[in-house]
């Protein structure tokens, strides 16, 4: 099913890079826009992982007597899941992602904020919740939906310069306000592109902690902890709209607007502790 939903995904992204292609240089601006696509499709696979670990700065990890390694490498074994990759961000901002290709191209990645803040059971739950991430393949996705994203973003603001700057002669082979429009459309599209892969995922996730431990409580006052830091306005250094979605907790939550919550890339903190509460009944009746 996941393989099913990359392909699709990889699919409408070349068709929009195309039509955009286009929109640009006609049947010329087409094809190289087809040729790029293939190429981002081709290096978001194999490559997209890194690309995100090296903008957060992350640094490999390997210290087994770390607690955030031994913690990770005790649910890998419970999990039974390859043992991944374990990187630390060197930013005091609390937070953690998850990122790679499949189980056997894997990383977890928290920030030193993250292990200087959360005591060792709140520090196992948000662990595990990255780990069914991986588990379940979500990694994929989400990074490819950040690399394109991001290369959504970087298109949108070339087209406003070129509608804005464009001379008498250009705007006879192209449609300014056309443009404009799409310069407009495209991070919306953006968004909703990282608004559906990450919401329904990140209860899933939780869910997935939860029955990995067996201890919702730990990832309910991590949450509650991240999501409090986060409202106070700070947020990690190097922090991109693009990349939001694969955080335990939205870098930007603190920064919303109400209009912003429609396009939030997670769902609310307190609907994700009021279902691991109801999650916690569950399991105590096994």
């Amino acid at each position: 099913m996941e393989q099913i939903k990359t392909v699709f995904l990889l699919t409408f992204l070349t068709v929009l890079f195309v039509f955009i292609g286009y929109s640009f240089g006609g049947t010329n601006g087409m094809l190289i826009a087809f040729l790029i696509a293939g190429g981002m499709n081709f290096y978001a696979y194999y490559y997209s992982d890194q690309q995100v670990l090296k903008h957060y700065d992350a640094t490999p990890l390997e210290d087994v007597r770390h607690p955030v390694y031994r913690i990770t490498q005790k649910l890998t074994q419970k999990a039974g899941l390859p043992m991944p990759k374990v990187y630390l961000i060197p930013d005091h901002t609390p937070n953690a992602f998850a990122t790679g290709r499949n189980h056997e191209h894997a990383a977890v990645a928290v920030t030193m904020g993250l292990y200087e803040m959360l005591n060792e059971e709140e520090l196992e739950g948000v662990i595990a919740h990255e780990l069914s991430h991986i588990k379940h393949y979500d990694i994929l996705i989400g990074t490819i939906a950040a690399v394109f994203a991001g290369a959504i973003a970087m298109i949108a603001n070339m087209m406003q310069f070129s509608a804005m700057f464009s001379n008498s002669n250009d705007r006879q082979s192209s449609n300014p306000i056309m443009m404009i429009v799409m310069a407009i459309l495209l991070p919306i599209a953006a968004s909703i592109i990282q608004m559906t892969v990450s919401r329904s995922r990140e209860f899933m996730a939780d869910e997935g902690a939860a029955r990995m431990t067996g201890n919702p409580a730990g990832l309910q006052s991590a949450l509650a902890k991240l999501e409090n830091y986060a409202r106070s306005g700070h947020q990690i250094h190097n922090a991109t709209e693009q990349t939001a979605h694969m955080f335990i907790i939205n870098p930007f939550s603190g920064l919303k607007s109400n209009i912003g919550n429609l396009f939030r890339t997670h769902p609310t903190t307190e609907d994700r502790i009021a279902r691991l509460e109801e999650l916690k009944f569950e399991l105590k009746r096994r």
